[in-house]
């Protein structure tokens, strides 16, 4: 991905849509901090807030922890670490999980000594969420400074504000 497309900013719902969540989810995880969108934060009603690739994939990873049943304090710890790497950092990470605690593992071996340790149950390859993610966005429709970028806009409402030249 090139530095211009980790600019691009997805509403909510294409958020929920390439994240695999709820909206009742991605609006409850921005109120509470867990994820806050990182281009631009609800400023009060009817604002939207717009979520970067980086946000998507972590809510993305949270979903998946979230369904291997591990706790929204541990899922919070593991948050605040995703949140100190540098986006490209994030693709070479698999995170492990015993169920209640969550670890990072930079390599092969690190996975081996933490499942010969007995404490791996199941690992989220973040690069493989990654590209996931950067699929799902592939037609998914964004926007860089209120412009819309992306998918094609060839739905209905994009048709009639090109048609008035809005």
């Amino acid at each position: 991905m090139t530095d211009q497309e980790f600019e691009i900013g997805y509403r909510g719902a294409t958020a929920c849509s390439a994240a695999g969540i709820t909206y009742r989810q991605l609006d409850y995880w921005a109120r509470t901090g867990l994820v806050e969108p990182s281009i631009r934060t609800a400023t009060g009603s009817g604002s939207a807030r717009l979520y970067g690739f980086r946000d998507i994939l972590v809510l993305k990873i949270v979903k998946r922890l979230l369904d291997a049943g591990v706790s929204l304090q541990n899922i919070r710890t593991a948050v605040d670490h995703l949140r100190n790497r540098g986006v490209t950092e994030l693709e070479r990470i698999t995170l492990m999980s015993d169920g209640a605690s969550i670890y990072e593992c930079a390599s092969p071996d690190e996975i081996i000594d933490l499942l010969a340790g007995g404490q791996g149950v199941f690992g989220i390859a973040v690069g493989k969420v990654w590209h996931e993610v950067e699929g799902s966005l592939a037609t998914l429709q964004g926007e860089v400074n209120g412009e819309s970028v992306g998918a094609e806009n060839n739905d209905e409402l994009s048709l009639r504000r090109k048609a008035k030249g809005a």
